[in-house]
């Protein structure tokens, strides 16, 4: 027998060699040349061998004692009839030198490592060909005519390269008709097919299983197979074997994948749906005929007059495409090759530049996704939304058509479009920081907590209903579904894309509902950076841990980290930054200090509940103005404005013993009407709220829900926030609401009469409110009255406008107007304009500088 094993290429999947031949790096490579499980290693490997790594200073166990233990029962066989070791190819070469017979009979095409074998043993070789016209099936008739009593048979199953099963029944009767000769099949391959199929059960003394974890547990680099043989046999290779062959960290992996079904099911319907669509995509391709088979990969022969598989296998390395060429393998030729399984994007990658090479035709392919970047943080309020607003003016300062998003945002800090669609303030300013206008794809989802269990969800700007999270939950594939439209129609408008995520991608009892980070981030092919906050500490711990904590497929969505909020000299930070790097094996792309006095909105109510209402005072004459710190407080940013008054000190109020006597008291928005004003009543503030109204030394605003709490009575008849009931509000004004369960969003504009002073922003609210003896005090552009108070007590007043202190000019007025009342000088214009303009230029100032943007561009692909 002629064996034209070529050592260039003795087996798939050495990418170094790909690399030096091709000029790519090996992490630019598509390796469909190596038959390795297209999900990758299951999610528990990684933390496992983090365990694992203390006990490398010891030698490890020389018999695996535990794993033989546990695959021994895994199969309910003893241990002394199984043996493990580094890969599935080292016992194979054990195996001929302790059975005793002289000759090997193999079915060609097979795995050229048999052969191989029978060399080192110093076998003689016979083949039994299988043939391309009946679909490269064994022919067990045939392979029973073959054998003598000198003959040892290894048998694929499933045969390597046709991906061909045996017929196990007539495969088992032909073994147990023939006790004098030794059957060694091997089901490395076994995990990807039913497992009826194997043969490993009720094994007879003369059936040897070989079975690889390397190819279904997608392990290669680590190496572990076992052997389960006849108690003889495996005493005389276990002579043979040196000790310490299957290492410490390849024994722990072994134990813990036989705990591990749900993982092989899992691989098993993925390969098998891969399988038949790469197949099918294959068949379309004219000069190619692939074969059927039930591994993780084809066997394809080229029908082209021109083209071999080595020829093809070239071009293909070119385009950074790697195939395993079969012309190595006893019993095919120059036209055969194989590829193995993959993902659906890598298959459909394969087939186009395959039809491309042998057609010069290149079939319809989907259009490129828009160039993405995402943020995310290793937990809540690591700076997120600010640094998207701040990429997204950088990059519109640079000339790119850019737009954000945000799939799912959970806020009570919402804002209204032109067009009539409830959505995140933070996502608002992010539009502007685009110079856009506000666009509900670009919040798809916003969830509004109005318990410690449910929340409204608003879906493309319009409320859908108030669920509890577990029916959010079951409901998340048709709400993601539109997700992915929203951003699919607002990516084809622009050339980039800047994406936010919530909370933490690490949040492992979150991570199988996540429609709004890593699934997010793999569904627009985004570039991920991690973003810490520095000044709460611990910022290297959370990168290092979010890291351990992602699957693979995730960590390769991360491209680096961001610091962000630094304080001080970079040089204190030492090598930290190298430190973690190599822990996790990624860089960083800067570090972005600590920015105070922005001037733009906070990003949620995190930084109001952290009390950083409460900064430095100011000094001078200071107006003292108390912010109602409601539990369901919503559309909080209603007092930035005030805040960069430099006349003006806000701050929040929790319990009667912090309110003392403001010159002005807000009662805020709030998601939850009902149980606010039960919160209010209960804690006591209600009724300090009425005694300092009824005083008149401070004014008393009320702003949406905090308008409505000031009213007499809040009737819920729909059941919109409670079960139906009426209550009394704090009777400041007199004033009934009845909540309705649709919902009024609006942009508006507006006149505050007695300043004759033109206001804009928004309307969000359930209720409409009414009343006698109420004077008016705001008119919306159309006459409806959205403000009023009290003839007599003008100190006391409410609006439904979010937005309220945003005009400069009322602004002052107001403010002027309780200077005046305290008795102090009126300062009579405009002192701090609120222009989030400039604010939004110096933050892309800022940040320019911090990060490293010749790497934020070049992992964009611009």
């Amino acid at each position: 027998m002629n064996n034209v094993m070529n050592p260039g290429q003795r087996h798939g999947g050495n990418l170094r060699r790909a690399s030096e031949m091709s000029g790519l790096p090996q992490g630019e490579l598509l390796d469909f040349s190596a038959s390795i499980n297209p999900l990758g290693f299951p999610p528990w490997l990684r933390p496992l061998i983090s365990t694992q790594v203390s006990h490398l200073a010891h030698y490890p166990d020389p018999e695996a004692g535990e794993l033989l233990a546990a695959l021994a029962a895994h199969h309910q066989t003893e241990p002394d009839q199984v043996m493990v070791g580094n890969g599935a190819s080292e016992l194979l070469y054990l195996l001929p030198q302790v059975l005793g017979q002289n000759r090997l009979l193999i079915p060609v095409p097979s795995y050229g490592d048999y052969i191989s074998i029978a060399e080192v043993a110093g076998l003689q070789v016979d083949t039994l060909p299988l043939l391309a016209k009946n679909e490269f099936q064994l022919n067990i008739a045939q392979l029973s005519s073959m054998l003598t009593d000198d003959h040892l048979v290894i048998i694929g199953h499933p045969n390597n390269p046709t991906g061909q099963l045996g017929d196990a029944q007539l495969l088992r009767g032909l073994i147990l008709k023939r006790p004098q000769n030794y059957f060694i099949i091997d089901e490395s391959f076994i995990d990807f097919t039913d497992p009826e199929n194997s043969l490993r059960w009720q094994r007879p003394a003369n059936l040897i299983i070989v079975q690889s974890m390397t190819k279904s547990w997608a392990i290669p680099g680590l190496r572990l197979g076992y052997v389960l043989a006849d108690q003889q046999v495996i005493a005389a290779m276990r002579h043979l074997r040196p000790d310490w062959s299957v290492n410490t960290i390849a024994q722990a992996v072994g134990i813990r994948a036989l705990h591990d079904s749900d993982f092989l099911h899992q691989t098993r319907d993925y390969v098998r749906q891969q399988r038949l669509d790469l197949f099918a995509q294959l068949k379309a391709i004219r000069g190619l005929h692939p074969f059927s088979g039930d591994a993780n990969f084809l066997l394809i022969r080229i029908d082209h007059p021109a083209i071999d598989a080595t020829t093809l296998a070239d071009k293909l390395l070119k385009k950074g495409i790697v195939i395993r060429n079969c012309n190595n393998f006893h019993g095919l030729d120059d036209r055969y090759f194989r590829v193995a399984v993959r993902t659906a994007e890598e298959q459909q990658s394969l087939c186009v530049e395959l039809n491309r090479c042998l057609n010069a035709v290149v079939p319809k392919k989907k259009g490129r996704k828009t160039p993405a970047i995402m943020f995310q943080g290793t937990g809540s309020n690591a700076g997120k939304s600010i640094l998207t607003a701040a990429l997204c003016r950088i990059l519109h300062q640079d000339g790119v058509s850019v737009a954000p998003f945000k799939a799912q945002n959970m806020s009570l800090n919402s804002g209204v479009t032109y067009q009539g669609g409830e959505m995140g303030r933070a996502q608002i300013l992010q539009a502007q920081a685009c110079r856009l206008d506000a666009d509900v794809r670009m919040n798809p989802v916003l969830l509004k907590p109005s318990s410690v269990t449910g929340s409204q969800v608003i879906a493309c700007g319009k409320v859908l209903e108030t669920m509890h999270f577990r029916d959010y939950a079951e409901r998340r594939a048709g709400i993601f579904t539109q997700v992915q439209q929203c951003y699919d129609s607002l990516a084809s408008e622009h050339q980039v894309m800047v994406l936010e995520g919530a909370g933490s991608p690490a949040e492992i009892n979150l991570k199988s509902r996540d429609i709004v980070n890593m699934n997010m981030a793999r569904y627009a092919d985004a570039k991920v950076l991690l973003v810490g906050d520095i000044d709460r500490g611990g910022v290297f711990a959370s990168f290092v841990g979010t890291m351990e904590l992602l699957t693979e497929w995730e960590r390769q969505l991360v491209s680096g980290f961001v610091i962000n909020r630094f304080r001080g000299d970079k040089i204190l930070l030492g090598d930290a930054l190298d430190l973690t790097t190599l822990h996790t094996g990624k860089p960083f792309f800067g570090t972005v200090p600590y920015l105070q006095n922005l001037g733009l909105p906070e990003e949620d109510s995190v930084d109001f509940k952290d009390g950083l209402l409460d900064g430095d005072k100011k000094e001078g004459d200071i107006l003292d103005i108390a912010l109602i710190d409601l539990p369901h407080i919503s559309n909080f940013t209603d007092v930035d404005a005030l805040r960069i008054e430099a006349d003006v000190h806000v701050r929040r109020v929790c319990q009667v013993a912090d309110l003392g006597q403001p010159d002005a008291l807000i009662l805020p928005g709030t998601k939850n009407v009902i149980s606010d004003l039960d919160y209010l009543l209960k804690s006591g503030l209600a009724d300090a709220v009425r005694q300092l109204a009824e005083a008149g030394g401070t004014e008393v605003v009320g702003i949406c829900g905090g308008y409505q709490l000031l009213g007499k009575k809040i009737a819920d008849p729909h059941g919109v926030e409670s079960s139906g009931i009426t209550c009394q509000g704090l009777d400041l004004l007199p004033m009934d609401t009845v909540l309705q369960p649709d919902k009024t969003m609006s942009r508006c504009q507006a006149t505050h009469l007695p300043s004759s002073e033109h206001l804009h922003g928004y309307e969000i609210h359930h209720g409409t409110s009414a009343g006698n003896n109420l004077k008016p005090l705001l008119f919306r552009e159309d006459g409806a009255v959205i403000g009023s108070c009290l003839a007599e007590k003008e100190h006391i007043w409410g609006t439904y406008l979010h937005g309220v202190f945003d005009a400069d000019g009322f602004r002052r007025w107001f403010l002027d107007r309780l200077r005046q009342r305290k008795g102090w000088q009126v300062i009579g214009k405009v002192q701090s304009p609120y222009d989030l303009e400039p604010a939004l230029n110096r933050l892309a100032d800022q940040v320019r500088s911090s990060l490293d943007m010749d790497k934020i561009y070049q992992v964009l692909g611009l």
